[in-house]
């Protein structure tokens, strides 16, 4: 797998430019390539062989401060398919999912390849990620992606166009990852592939889709009582004096609910905590 590269820039990297409004541009460098903007061309032959953090001059007079991409910056700046895990949600799903160095994972719904990316790097070389995904056109933008950030094919991924309940073949899961309009539908084919002990991971991003995953997950009886939680992000100004947050923030992008697999033929431990008068309508036997 080819890892984020060191070093000085080389011809075929992604280079981002960012101009002293911090705005950012994306750039692809090849030998005797140039680089417009409104504020000026830059000679991509400027960056080639120059060490990350240089500082180059359009030919307008901008100077524009040039880094590789971070994974977080390439996720918001990929070409899309399909709407991108959000780099706060993605962060997440690798640490509340715990996806660890030689894990093995199985996502359903590649969309544009974004938590792919973030995956392959938590699993490392002596992991695996299995993507599923039904729409050809968005496993290929997905694929582009993936195979853009790590320069080439990635030996531990492997993408299956299809059907999750249907095209399933794994077994001994660590972690399954499902991204879906429906991932209440996926519970049972997710829990048959998965070892003990293992977590599934659910991103949705309505509150009816939420509730249904968590039921379905209580009422299956092979995962613990679910966790559900959303992330909220906000930047703060802080410019002398002038320290207060930020006008703007990256608010609800969507809810993420978790369980464990259970060993074979445990039944879970009755909740509790009792719920709300009338929370599962008249007449519901809640236990």
């Amino acid at each position: 797998m080819g890892f984020r590269r060191h070093g000085p820039f080389q011809a075929g990297d992604q280079v981002q430019l960012t101009d002293p409004k911090n705005k950012r541009h994306t750039v692809t460098l090849k030998e005797g390539g140039v680089f417009h903007t409104h504020k000026g061309s830059i000679p991509h032959d400027e960056l080639i062989g120059r060490p990350e953090g240089s500082v180059v001059r359009s030919s307008g007079g901008t100077d524009y401060l040039a880094f590789r991409h971070l994974l977080a910056d390439y996720a918001l700046s990929m070409p899309r398919g399909a709407a991108v895990i959000y780099p706060k949600d993605a962060a997440q799903i690798v640490g509340m999912a715990d996806i660890f160095p030689g894990a093995r994972v199985v996502e359903a719904g590649v969309g544009s390849g974004a938590l792919t990316c973030f995956l392959l790097r938590a699993v490392g070389p002596e992991g695996s990620v299995t993507s599923y995904e039904r729409r050809e056109d968005f496993a290929e933008v997905a694929t582009k992606n993936v195979e853009k950030f790590y320069g080439g094919p990635v030996d531990q991924w492997r993408l299956v166009v299809g059907d999750f309940v249907a095209a399933l073949d794994e077994v001994d899961v660590d972690r399954v990852i499902l991204d879906m309009l429906a991932p209440w539908e996926c519970v049972d084919a997710a829990a048959k592939a998965m070892t003990p002990g293992g977590v599934i991971c659910c991103y949705v991003a309505t509150t009816t889709q939420m509730s249904r995953t968590v039921e379905t997950l209580r009422e299956h009886g092979s995962f613990t009582e679910p966790h559900t939680w959303e992330t909220l992000v906000r930047d703060w100004h802080v410019e002398g004096l002038a320290v207060r947050p930020d006008h703007r923030m990256v608010g609800h992008t969507g809810f993420l609910v978790t369980a464990r697999r259970m060993a074979d033929g445990v039944t879970p431990p009755p909740r509790r905590r009792r719920p709300a008068k009338g929370a599962y309508g008249e007449g519901t036997e809640t236990g």
